[in-house]
């Protein structure tokens, strides 16, 4: 990358600022974040992120994949989508029973079933049972609302919010803090809203821009930026890393680096 600041083609009609990378030590997320849209932009392409039909569909992966593979998920909404239960309101009549035994795919089943029923209750009482209704609410104040309803966390409220709502929120996963956390660009075990917060504050509060850029770290986290034996050396984010980090020339880091690193 040229030692001038550059801009990066905006996706929604805004250029990114980008500066200089690798820097000593940790970098200033600012400078650093926006590079790393510009090179998995440029690396990967197009994401088309969430896979989903519609957006309660997006909502029931958003609860159905916690703690488990996305291909589990999968076959879990194939059989709800079989029984024709991909809506809020026949997720709310169906019984608890049933409805585990077709999530079992995803694992925790039980729990899911009960997670899937919560907010199903949630939408018809809070709104009337009509998602464009719910997501005309503000962005905080439906985040807060949805942090109340039993299994939802951070991760899967900020989900339904850009994926299903378009809501401009950052979503933070696994993947976020692993390839941050060895980047230097954030402490071990980091807190969720903190790490939020600083990409929203390093990147144009854009819809697509936030779908693209979580995408693009779930694909790096997936392909490269393994927990164990990363391919530090085949990642298109690899010249990015600070110039001593003891990820830069290997694949793998000394015991005491990888401490503290999200699996």
């Amino acid at each position: 990358m040229s030692s001038a600041a550059q801009s990066l083609p905006a996706l929604g009609g805004r250029a990114i600022p980008l500066g200089l990378r690798p820097l000593e030590g940790g970098s200033d997320p600012t400078v650093a974040l926006p590079s790393y849209f510009q090179t998995l932009s440029q690396t990967l392409g197009p994401m088309h992120w969430w896979p989903a039909r519609t957006p309660f569909e997006v909502v029931v992966g958003a609860i159905l994949t916690q703690n488990t593979a996305w291909s589990n998920v999968e076959r879990a909404i194939a059989n709800l989508r079989r029984a024709r239960l991909l809506t809020p309101r026949a997720i709310e009549r169906v019984s608890s029973a049933r409805l585990a035994r077709l999530v079992r795919p995803s694992g925790y089943f039980r729990q899911k079933a009960r997670k899937l029923k919560a907010f199903a209750r949630f939408l018809h009482r809070q709104h009337g049972g009509s998602l464009a209704r719910m997501f005309r609410t503000p962005t905080g104040e439906l985040r807060a609302q949805l942090l109340g309803v039993y299994g939802i966390g951070p991760e899967t409220a900020d989900s339904i919010l850009l994926y299903a709502g378009g809501h401009a929120i950052f979503v933070v996963d696994a993947y976020t803090h692993r390839i941050l956390g060895r980047h230097a660009l954030t402490q071990p075990k980091p807190d969720y809203e903190a790490v939020r917060a600083m990409v929203q504050a390093s990147l144009p509060a854009e819809v697509k821009i936030y779908n693209e850029f979580h995408a693009q770290l779930v694909h790096v986290g997936k392909h490269w930026c393994h927990t164990r034996q990363p391919r530090c050396q085949e990642c298109p984010l690899q010249p990015h890393l600070p110039l001593h980090s003891p990820w830069r020339s290997s694949g793998a880091a000394p015991a005491a680096a990888q401490s503290g690193i999200a699996s």
